[in-house]
């Protein structure tokens, strides 16, 4: 197995508009991220993963880009940008960006040309039909918005208020991989790649069978030679780590997509448990951990997240957020920097916060909820039957303001957060997390200690045991000699297990475990969350 600098790397996902506002407007800033930088470094991070700081009209939470070459004044100024990133470099750090180019803001002087005649020169920057067919965008009902000036209909797979550019176009490659060019020059680590198996279209748009199933937006014909020719004219000239989002995917699809022959990503998010399992599922969550192994170990690296910007917060919707919140917060800790792949943290992740529920579909910003809770209520449905079916999954349970202390407003800002802070706040903050020795921020601390200390969290091979245990998931990792194995109990009920023969004559000693006084004198039973980790000799 080839080894790289990113493969051994710990990703933290700072969401800058809820990290720490500097100047009072109530959103976050670059110059928030810069006065907290050695609160990630001392966490152990390599890697922050910053999502997009561009120009935008700020729809979508700056996923619609207005331009690729500016700062968001809301962040800051390229000066700021460049000192955060001089910043990070200095502490021994890198710092990767969200690359948005399926669409476009429909602000951006592009789409501004190109919707003004069916002749103008940058017309066919993005897609446009005379009519329309049946598919659905991740936003709206359809993926059409129609233009009375020129009679005809746009493109979008999101918010009608980002068209997709039209990448058959070479023009449209070459603006977009000048403007990589643009921010690898000035010395980021990479980049982040936002839905990046959309950029390749089905040819001639065809009517779909089912069109809520809305997976004909990706893995198109076309989408390996896009990526291919990027990773010539641009990624390979650079010493960088490229992650894909790519929803979709099948480990084999996946392997298309990060081979280490295949000259297109690094690594990649799939989706099969954050976009398709609602509630925790453990022998599923298995089931698809040992099928991505199978299929990439070796050949392609896989990332490891149970949360994001995207995604409710992990202790709410997978864990147990209310007793066992500190023990589930850590047990998953322990599972995601223990499987196979890259560990992502989403910012407070490790202080544990939680989702949020407000009152209101009025208190909430997440453009998906408010689309789809808008074109539920128009079906007819009940309002409040629509909002509490929303509230499990909205992105906003996530996009609440970091907890930095008991203060107003959690100490993110001074002004009016530009979403409501989560109330537990007082009880759930960073620095109450660091004046207690047992807090879930140490935990990760410690966990990722390890994984920089013992390369066979890394590179170890990985075996599951206790396969069909309901509540237990147990696996170990092998690398040359050293052999860890790593013990679960991801329920609310103590659980207990017997080890294979083999593995019961053992001895074994213990690295880590999530309870602050644990029992191993009753070692074939743990308690709800608890979670170890053994060296077998």
């Amino acid at each position: 197995m080839n080894k790289a600098w990113w493969k051994e790397a710990v990703v933290y996902q700072v969401y800058w508009r809820s990290f720490k506002d500097t100047d009072g407007d109530g959103y976050g800033d670059l110059e928030g991220v810069i006065r907290k930088l050695d609160y990630i470094r001392d966490l152990g991070a390599d890697v922050i993963w910053l999502n997009p700081c561009y120009g935008s009209p700020d729809v979508d939470n700056g996923y619609d880009i207005s331009d690729y070459r500016s700062i968001m004044p809301k962040a800051g100024t390229m000066a700021t940008f460049e000192l955060l990133l001089d910043a990070v470099h200095d502490r021994g750090m890198k710092l990767i960006m969200d690359l948005v180019v399926n669409h476009t803001s429909d602000q951006h002087p592009w789409f501004k040309e190109s919707r003004s005649s069916k002749d103008n020169p940058k017309r066919d920057y993005y897609i446009w039909r005379k009519d329309a067919n049946n598919w659905r965008s991740y936003f709206t009902p359809s993926t059409w918005e129609f233009e009375e000036r020129t009679g005809e209909h746009y493109f979008h797979s999101f918010a009608v208020e980002q068209p997709d550019l039209n990448w058959e176009n070479p023009k449209v490659r070459e603006e977009i991989y000048d403007m990589m060019r643009f921010w690898l020059d000035k010395g980021i680590d990479g980049f982040r790649m936002d839905v990046i198996n959309l950029l390749a279209k089905q040819f001639g748009f065809p009517d779909a069978e089912k069109p809520d199933n809305i997976s004909y937006l990706g893995n198109n014909p076309g989408i390996h030679e896009y990526l291919q020719e990027m990773h010539e004219n641009v990624l390979k000239h650079y010493d960088i780590f490229t992650v894909g989002e790519i929803p979709f995917v099948t480990p084999e699809d996946g392997l298309l997509y990060v081979g280490e022959n295949r000259g297109e990503l690094d690594t990649l998010f799939h989706f099969e448990v954050c976009d398709y399992m609602a509630h925790w599922d453990i022998q599923r969550f298995k089931e698809i951990q040992n099928r991505w192994y199978d299929g990439m170990w070796g050949k392609g690296w896989n990332s490891q997240f149970l949360n994001n910007h995207d995604h409710t917060r992990l202790v709410s919707r997978f864990g147990n957020d209310t007793t066992y919140r500190v023990e589930s917060a850590k047990c998953f800790a322990t599972m995601l920097h223990t499987l196979p792949g890259m560990p992502y943290i989403f910012q407070g992740e490790e202080i544990g916060m939680t989702g949020v529920r407000f009152e209101s579909i009025d208190d909430y910003n997440d453009i998906a909820m408010k689309n789809k809770y808008k074109e539920e209520v128009e079906k007819g449905r009940h309002p409040q039957e629509v909002f509490e079916e929303l509230l499990h999954l909205s992105r906003d349970n996530s996009r609440t303001p970091l907890h930095w202390d008991d203060s107003d407003n959690a100490g993110f800002t001074d002004g009016k957060p530009w979403i409501r802070v989560n109330p537990n706040y007082k009880e759930i903050n960073v620095q109450q997390a660091l004046a207690d020795p047992n807090s879930v921020y140490y935990y990760y601390q410690s966990l990722i200690r390890l994984r920089k200390e013992n390369d066979v969290m890394v590179y170890g091979s990985y075996k599951p045991i206790l396969g069909d245990h309901p509540q237990i998931y147990a696996y170990t990792r092998v690398l040359g000699q050293e052999e860890w194995l790593v013990v679960l109990n991801i329920s609310d009920q103590a659980a207990e297990m017997d080890l294979p023969d083999s593995m019961s004559k053992q001895s074994r000693n213990i690295l880590i475990t999530n309870y602050a006084e644990p029992d191993l004198n009753d070692e074939f039973r743990l308690r709800p969350y608890e979670a170890r980790i053994y060296r077998l000799k």
